[in-house]
Parts: C-alpha cells; structure tokens; sequence
C-alpha cells in the first residue's frame, strides 16, 4: 500500500484505562506499514468535524493485522472515538510521519522517556528496541499526574522501568527528568514522546551529556500530509527548497534528532 492512504478498518476492541485515556484497537491493512514513532489519521463521523485526528501507534500486531491506538479526549473527535464499540467501521489515513530510528540504538544502552499521553508510542518502540536484540534492554522511565499507571506492567516486559508522578503517589515525586537523575544512570541514546517542556528539558539534558536524542514533537495537525503547513517547528538549517528555517512535523518529522530543532 502507498504511503498516506485513506482506507477502511474495523473497531476490535475499546476501553477506558485511565480518566478520559482509551485503548482502541482497529483491524486494518495498515498494520503491515506501521512502526515504532508513526502515527495515523482517524476520522470522526461528524459532519462538523471533517478532519483527522492524528493518533501515535501504541503497538503494532503484523500476524493479527491490527494497530492499537491510545489517545485522550480533547475534543469532539475524540470523543466521538470514544463511543465506538467493536465491529464499528472507521476510515483512517496512514501510516504517516517518520518513526524513531532504530538503527541509533544499535549496541548502546538506550533510555525511552515518556509523559503522560506521550506514554503509549514507547510500547511498540521498547519492543522493536528488544526485537532486534541489541546491547541492554532498555531503561524506560515514565511520567503520569498520579499513580493511575497506564501500560506500565506492559513496557515492564521490555526494559527496566523507572516511574515518576506529579502529585508524588508513586515512585519518584516529579517528573521523567527528577526520575533520571536519581536513578544515577546515564545513556548513550535519548528516545522521548511526551509534553513540550518535557522535551525541551531532555534537549538540554542531551546537549550537557553530549549523547543523542531522538525527540518526538507533539503539535496541532490538520491535513497530515505537510500541504497546510499548520504543524511546522523552528529548524537550526535552512530548508534548501523552501529558504526558511522551518519543518513540517507530520512529514518530515513527528520524530527529530534534539538538535535539529529549536524547540
């Protein structure tokens, strides 16, 4: 299948695992294309809300032909999803963006961080990290508001887990960064999905430690395909075609090496 395809899928499963957090699982021929990093477009219903929504592959089942898929609610689209129970017919747009890149991990000792609903893209990637047998396992270190802990008995299955929490009602009081420090481990690779701030902490962590960091950005989208260019961020180069310091997140990215963004 061509790459940025709309095509059919069918609800599977669905359930709340945390407040306003759903596991969507979806039969689709898009499964044989995913990987770790690359998200989809799923469509509402809805006549007043005609676009995608873009959602990050949490897990990807090749033999099942199936993509699983975790988002919060933000809105009408979301919510709409929601409701949808199995056998339910949706239309999405796939697979799109450009994942981690796996071949960076090769012999190091690789950490994974990930905040709140940038959580569920460190499952495929923990087990495609351990699929090809590198170094170590890797150490996952995640961040939640509290100890509702979604997925974190499923990436336990892949790496050594470290946990942080906001309000400080499981493992350490802060965040992913307060959680690094004090697991007195240091990486040869940085792989993260989460929150703004977040991302902008572990960039500088990188750039202190002189180690890589492969950061996945989180923004608004609209089309998915880089033709609105509603979804750039600030590049350190000039872009040779377009003469602007600029990158289209759905396309050229939504993952980037720390520092080849301004961020």
């Amino acid at each position: 299948m061509p790459a940025k395809q709309k095509t059919r899928g069918r609800v599977i499963s669905q359930h709340e695992i945390a407040p306003a957090i759903f596991d969507l699982r979806i039969e689709t021929e898009l499964a044989q294309h995913a990987s770790a990093g690359q998200f989809v477009g799923l469509y509402p219903k809805s006549g007043t809300t005609l676009l995608p929504r873009p959602i990050s592959v949490c897990e990807v089942d090749k033999e099942a032909g199936c993509l699983r898929l975790i988002y919060r609610i933000a809105g009408k689209g979301t919510a709409e999803f929601a409701s949808y129970k199995p056998g339910r017919e949706v239309a999405l747009l796939g697979i799109l963006g450009n994942g981690f890149p796996l071949e960076e991990a090769e012999g190091k000792q690789v950490f994974l961080l990930g905040g709140g609903i940038g959580i569920p893209p460190l499952l495929e990637l923990a087990k495609e990290i351990r699929a090809r047998k590198y170094k170590t396992d890797a150490h996952i270190f995640l961040g939640y508001r509290d100890r509702r802990l979604f997925l974190q008995d499923e990436l336990e299955r892949y790496g050594t887990v470290h946990i942080a929490t906001e309000d400080g009602s499981a493992g350490t009081a802060g965040n992913v960064m307060d959680a690094l420090a004090g697991s007195g481990l240091f990486p040869e690779v940085l792989m993260a999905c989460g929150p703004l701030p977040m991302l902008r902490a572990i960039k500088v962590y990188a750039e202190d430690h002189n180690v890589k960091a492969f950061l996945s950005l989180e923004e608004h989208m609209a089309c998915g395909v880089g033709a609105c260019l509603g979804c750039v961020c600030q590049t350190k180069e000039t872009d040779p075609h377009s003469h602007v310091r600029n990158a289209r997140i759905c396309t050229e990215g939504p993952v980037f090496e720390a520092g080849e963004v301004d961020i």
